[in-house]
């Protein structure tokens, strides 16, 4: 999906200033938001990609007027309102341990990987209309494959709740200038699944 969440490497939005020491939350709301994000998802009523596109899906106005935690919230509202209230709830005392427990996304699979560390890829240039985790600035580029990390939860079909049609997940390394042009120096590694590449 081409929105306006996937700003990397676009022109016009000025310089990433890291803020030294920042902290977690900049104010109270934002840590309950982030805790109802977790304790609402707990319920099992939708995956990490669902609710990513959530918080993705958005107009761009909208999207680039709110702050993250507001995105985070608009995104929760989202999800209670299409998928209903969860049953289950999340106690304070289980939060630690929900938290350490994470939702691991690697699947077994009988299918060999296609390509293999030292292969050059090209990554397909799509414009889906839904949710993708392959970067608009690195689409129909040419790389180097880095590293197998086994089969993984698709999150283009899962966000969908369309199944999670496990797929192989490289790390791909491209050269800054692959990228951005004859200035940029340096590379940029993303982790890319198996459907967005080609041999190159």
């Amino acid at each position: 999906m081409n929105g306006a969440h996937d700003m990397g490497g676009a022109h016009g939005f000025g310089p990433v200033v890291a803020e030294v020491d920042e902290p977690w939350f900049h104010a109270e709301w934002e840590r309950r938001v982030f805790a109802m994000v977790i304790a609402t998802g707990a319920g099992g009523l939708w995956n990490i990609d669902a609710g990513r596109f959530a918080r993705e899906d958005r107009p761009p106005g909208e999207y680039l007027d709110m702050s993250y935690f507001e995105i985070w919230l608009a995104g929760l509202e989202r999800l209670l309102a299409e998928r209903g209230y969860p049953s289950k709830v999340l106690a304070a005392a289980d939060v630690p341990a929900a938290m350490a427990r994470g939702g691991p996304a690697t699947r077994p699979s009988d299918r060999p990987a296609r390509f293999a560390v030292g292969d050059r890829v090209r990554t397909r240039n799509t414009h889906p209309h839904t949710h993708t985790r392959l970067p608009r600035y690195a689409r129909g580029r040419v790389g180097t494959v880095e590293r197998l990390h086994g089969t993984h939860v698709f999150p283009d079909s899962n966000a969908h709740f369309a199944g999670e049609d496990p797929q192989w997940l490289y790390t791909v390394r491209f050269t800054a200038r692959e990228l951005w042009g004859s200035d940029a120096p340096d590379s940029v590694s993303i982790d890319a699944f198996e459907p967005y590449l080609e041999p190159a």
